[in-house]
């Protein structure tokens, strides 16, 4: 459903921030997505979700060439930032439908959806107040509710967990378990490994630019017997052998 292919970003300074990056995410799978901070995940994220445009190589959703194709490849998936501050002046409300008419989601539909994830994340008397009066955990809430207005079949989310209390960030991760039990996709970028680790499928490390694993947590578990998951990522993305 996401597929990379040799995803490369060079700024003109010479700066490279991605490099040869190829993956690919199926049917009903969530991977996580690790690195230090300035490793390239929010990068790679930008150049599949089309907000960046790769130097070389190319990105598809659903089959949809990102560059080529892009209003098609953007009606397949949905995308968290990792910056919720958007469109302040609107209300939770106003924002949500704003998403909604842009796919296009009968009235009928909206209302159901809107109405349970609003009660999922405890905001549904909040809705009607401005954005710029919310905590950053509660504009978070909104980006996921307005995501998920109409039910995509990829959900991409850049450190999404931020700013989110524990109750809500449970939501989100079932939410995430439903979404692939639909048989859909998730990817999602972390820097909490325990979280990488009892949700995801699989998990990708980036360092530098780099992919620096690919794989299960028990397979990397296996490979570095006798260290801890920590020590490990620290390992992978510092050089230390």
């Amino acid at each position: 459903m996401i597929k990379a292919e040799g995803l490369t970003l060079q700024y003109g300074s010479g700066t490279v921030a991605a490099k040869d990056v190829s993956f690919e995410i199926g049917e009903g799978e969530i991977v996580g997505f690790a690195g230090p901070n300035g490793a390239g995940k929010t990068t790679v994220i930008k150049m599949i979700t089309g907000i960046l445009k790769p130097t070389e190589g190319k990105a598809s959703i659903c089959g949809f060439d990102i560059v080529k194709q892009p209003l098609e490849a953007k009606r397949k998936f949905a995308y968290i930032s990792d910056n919720p501050d958007v469109m302040l002046q609107l209300t939770g409300a106003e924002y949500i439908n704003f998403i909604a008419d842009i796919y296009q989601v009968p009235a009928t539909d909206r209302r159901t959806r809107i109405k349970n994830l609003a009660e999922r994340f405890k905001i549904n008397d909040k809705l009607g107040i401005q954005m710029r009066e919310y905590s950053h955990g509660m504009r978070q809430k909104v980006m996921i509710i307005s995501s998920l207005v109409h039910e995509p079949d990829v959900w991409i989310l850049d450190e999404p967990m931020t700013g989110l209390d524990p109750a809500a960030s449970y939501e989100l991760k079932q939410l995430m378990k439903e979404q692939v039990a639909k048989g859909k996709a998730v990817l999602f970028s972390t820097h909490v490994l325990e979280v990488a680790e009892k949700l995801c499928d699989r998990i990708m490390i980036i360092d530098k630019g780099v992919i620096v694993y690919s794989g299960t947590v028990d397979e990397l578990m296996e490979e570095n017997s006798g260290k801890g998951l920590e020590e490990i990522f620290i390992a992978l993305t510092s050089g230390d052998a």
